[in-house]
């Protein structure tokens, strides 16, 4: 007897530990493949900047070349400019545009609500090629939008402005990305609690009062991790630049790295592109943590 009750407390000490192993422990692989598969070869990515292209080899001597060439080259620093305004334009259409709809899922629609939520993933289900080639046809000289003004007879000719110009891409990007926005944004209200919209009418707030005080404070986590998506992948995107751009003044930054990867096997100068991109993502990944984009936040 004395034997077990002098061992119990020993086996009591031992479980704390064993508990405080337990998140860490399950935490192990998701870390493991993340270092091995994704930080690893990003770092190697983005050490190419301070290296330089030899011909057809790359010359691992340390370098600032690369970033010399990215700073005084007039091209790089204007492209990056057009890129950062075309994704804040993206970005804050995507919050106009997504708003309503998230607050008419989540507040005004009691029936059907799942089915209407899968008209709005639905598009995700198809290739992105295929709703960028979509608005391709839809935009083009003999696209459907031309097509249509010229039946209704607000135009003569077609408007070749539509295609292949800032315009299209900025289009084509609100309706690509707009799901990534919509989504958070309908969290974020669904979770909203009624009973803080009742008694804001109750004290007499009007519908605009009670947006400002309180719908838009509590949903600004929702909006600033959908912004973190749009911002992000309107940043790094090179296919619709590409399919809808292509004419002078058009180019981002995301179509120039995959020449540089591709066309011009400049992986040094590519990789250098990549650093003042990445640093303007992680300032804005700092801003949404600041409001709570990262993390649980209730409201």
């Amino acid at each position: 007897m004395a034997t077990a009750t002098a061992a119990q407390p020993a086996s009591r000490g031992t479980r704390p530990n064993a508990a405080g192993a337990g998140p860490f422990a399950l935490l192990a692989a998701p870390l493991g493949w993340m270092l091995v598969f994704y930080l690893m070869p990003l770092g190697i990515l983005l050490a190419h900047a301070f290296w330089s292209v030899d011909y057809l080899t790359i010359d691992r001597t340390f370098t600032l070349k690369n970033l010399q060439t990215v700073a005084t080259n007039s091209l790089y620093p204007t492209v990056i400019l057009r890129t950062f305004l075309m994704a804040s334009a993206v970005t804050l259409t995507s919050i106009a545009i997504a708003f309503p709809l998230a607050y008419f899922l989540a507040k005004k629609v009691t029936a059907r609500r799942e089915l209407l939520l899968m008209m709005v993933v639905f598009p995700l289900w198809s290739s992105y090629l295929v709703r960028a080639f979509a608005w391709k046809t839809i935009l083009g000289a003999n696209g459907i939008l031309n097509s249509f003004l010229l039946w209704t007879g607000l135009i003569d000719q077609p408007i070749t402005a539509f295609l292949y110009s800032k315009t299209g891409m900025y289009i084509t990007f609100c309706h690509v990305w707009l799901p990534f926005m919509i989504l958070p944004l309908y969290t974020v209200l669904d979770r909203l609690p009624n009973s803080l919209l009742e008694a804001s009418a109750d004290l007499g707030s009007s519908g605009w009062q009670t947006f400002r005080r309180v719908i838009w404070p509590l949903s600004i986590p929702g909006v600033m991790a959908g912004s973190l998506s749009v911002f992000s992948l309107t940043m790094g995107d090179y296919i619709t630049p590409s399919l809808i751009g292509g004419s002078p003044g058009t180019e981002l930054i995301g179509g120039i790295v995959a020449d540089q990867f591709g066309i011009a096997n400049n992986w040094p100068l590519g990789a250098a592109l990549i650093l003042p991109v990445l640093a303007i993502v992680i300032v804005f990944l700092l801003v949404a943590n600041r409001f709570g984009a990262l993390g649980r936040s209730e409201p």
